[in-house]
């Protein structure tokens, strides 16, 4: 019966995974198809990407893509930072509540609603559309992933520590940079990563957030495959794959080997006082 039961577990997650990342697959192979046709394989061949060198709205709009996901990550990394130390050191101030649910608000808020309320201030405000509004929209969306993800950090971090650094004449803001942040900086780079990678793929709230000369690189692939698939958009799109599955194998690393440094940590402490008995 366990045995039964093991073969349909297994044969539940493959068949997870195929339904998965099959298409992602089948993407990939046929970006290398030399046929124009998805339904007829050609061949191998790498013509499309050379093809995209050419292609002069779609590098455009990669630029465009890898710009705003390079600033608004650097934005929401730096708010996320701040917000994660004012809800872990600054204990229970008048407005917690309110702060912290207004910082994981896009935690739960659909993308086309958020995509909505920003359009709709953009609007009143006067604001045109563009560059700006696009990495405003973008830095509303990611921020509460860096927030979360440093303020488990911070949460984790011992506190006594930067108290100790002061009672020996640091600074609060000097103790925090030298004895807090080197503790934390992995789930920094995790968080930037994350924001750069929801950033870069994003379409619901660049479609709301952006205007004409600003089209991102996903907003770009939509409008074209509605005139059908083209191998140039296969390869396009597999690029982006591959450069989102870099970023988030990147902050994998990064969050293992903190996880690994913090029980390094923990094992020398709890052997600390064995060895003083001894």
């Amino acid at each position: 019966m366990s045995a039964a039961v093991s073969w349909a577990r297994r044969a539940t997650l493959f068949i997870g995974f195929v339904f998965l990342y099959a298409p992602i697959v089948i993407l990939a192979a046929m970006s290398f198809n030399a046929s124009r046709l998805v339904s007829v394989w050609g061949g191998f061949s790498t013509k499309w990407y050379a093809a995209l060198l050419e292609n002069e709205q779609l590098l455009h709009s990669a630029k465009i893509s890898l710009a705003a996901a390079l600033t608004s990550a650097t934005i929401a990394t730096l708010l996320g930072l701040l917000a994660a130390i004012a809800l872990a050191r600054f204990g229970r101030f008048r407005t917690r509540m309110l702060f912290f649910g207004a910082v994981h608000a896009p935690l739960v808020l659909p993308e086309v609603v958020l995509g909505l309320a920003l359009l709709t201030c953009f609007v009143a405000l006067g604001v045109g559309r563009g560059f700006i509004t696009l990495v405003i929209g973008h830095v509303t969306l990611t921020m509460c992933f860096t927030t979360v993800a440093i303020l488990a950090a911070l949460r984790d971090s011992d506190p006594a520590l930067e108290e100790a650094a002061m009672d020996l004449g640091a600074t609060p803001f000097g103790a925090f940079v030298r004895v807090a942040l080197p503790q934390i900086a992995p789930a920094i780079v995790t968080a930037y990563l994350l924001a750069f990678t929801l950033s870069l793929d994003d379409l619901v709230i660049a479609s709301f957030a952006t205007g004409p000369g600003a089209t991102t690189l996903p907003m770009r692939i939509y409008s074209q495959i509605r005139l059908g698939v083209s191998p140039q958009i296969n390869a396009i799109s597999t690029l982006l794959l591959a450069l989102v599955a870099i970023a988030l194998g990147l902050a994998a690393l990064v969050s293992s080997g903190r996880a690994r440094g913090d029980g390094q940590v923990v094992t020398s402490s709890a052997r600390a006082p064995d060895n003083h008995a001894s």
